[in-house]
């Protein structure tokens, strides 16, 4: 990647005062790794920073660094940056008010790994080849020649496992490899990373997923296999980061063009996730459509509505 971009962004940094660190809404591995290794970098320059997210980070993910510090609500909008990571748009923030009627002199970094949709941001860092957003600060680090410790190859280990399933997903490179290779060598405990992200799940989340796998069902017309999950099939206690990787296990079945899990949500929403493991098939666009993003083979998006089962088959209410 061009490394006049992660010296100019990291030169932004250094000039800021008062930084918000954002990621998505619903976080997964990657958007919370990658806030906690920019907090670390903040604190290594010594700055004053506050992370925010607009749902409460996973416990699951409580061994990386400064995850602590997160906060779901921002207090006063008075920051003279705004660095934006691993958002597909800048709605995913659920600052979008705030930040595009920012005032003038407050500044916005981007740095992500989905495909572009809209301008928001004052600097863009933006490698839809990347695994993972973790993996962009990777080259950033190396860029500004910021030492790698600890807590930042466990940030940047973690967000590369969680985005690949583990380097089962095609956007798997060798760099990829090499680069998770590296963390390890730089003291990442991968074994910890494993049993928080992996061996994560509870009683009732191996039925909510097994609930998935019974719904699983193929329209014949587009080889597309789908599978419904009602607000009720999924347990209060249950958490984002347990159903992670559900409907990247789910497309794993044999022929078919892709898979689409769709998920009632407790707030009178439906998260959808698109995967494929077809070289010739684009994802993309049909989340796009439906108002949301992503990657060519793993893309989603979130409509209002509730599902509604007819004698034709499912529907959106």
């Amino acid at each position: 990647m061009n490394t006049q971009l992660f010296t100019k962004a990291y030169s932004l940094i250094k000039a800021s005062n008062n930084i918000l660190v954002v990621t998505h809404d619903h976080p997964d591995g990657d958007g919370l790794a990658s806030a906690c290794l920019m907090a670390e970098v903040l604190e290594l320059a010594g700055k004053k920073y506050r992370l925010y997210c607009h749902d409460q980070a996973g416990y699951q993910l409580n061994f990386l660094p400064h995850l602590e510090k997160f906060n779901t609500h921002y207090g006063k909008f008075d920051f003279d940056l705004i660095i934006a990571l691993d958002c597909g748009n800048v709605q995913r923030t659920k600052l979008d008010k705030e930040i595009l009627s920012r005032r003038a002199g407050q500044r916005v970094l981007e740095i992500d790994h989905h495909p572009k949709i809209e301008d928001y941001a004052d600097l863009e860092i933006r490698d839809p080849g990347a695994a993972a957003t973790a993996e962009i600060l990777y080259y950033f680090l190396k860029a500004n020649k910021i030492p790698l410790n600890k807590n930042l190859a466990n940030c940047v280990l973690t967000g590369i496992l969680t985005d690949t399933a583990n380097f089962l997903y095609p956007s798997t490179s060798p760099e990829t490899i090499n680069i998770a290779s590296e963390m390890l060598a730089k003291g990442a405990r991968l074994p910890q990373i494993m049993e928080n992200t992996w061996r994560n799940k509870s009683i009732a989340s191996m039925k909510t997923w097994g609930k998935a796998m019974t719904n699983l069902q193929i329209n014949q017309k587009y080889n597309f296999a789908f599978t419904i999950l009602k607000a009720e099939d999924t347990p209060a206690e249950v958490t984002e980061e347990e159903l992670e990787g559900m409907s990247g296990f789910l497309s794993n079945l044999d022929k078919v063009n892709g898979l689409l899990l769709l998920r009632e949500l407790p707030d009178g929403r439906i998260k959808g996730s698109l995967r494929t493991s077809k070289s010739n098939v684009n994802l993309t666009q049909l989340a796009q459509v439906l108002g949301g993003g992503g990657h060519a083979r793993a893309a989603g998006f979130t409509i209002q509505g509730a599902l509604k089962k007819t004698e034709k088959g499912w529907k959106i209410v």
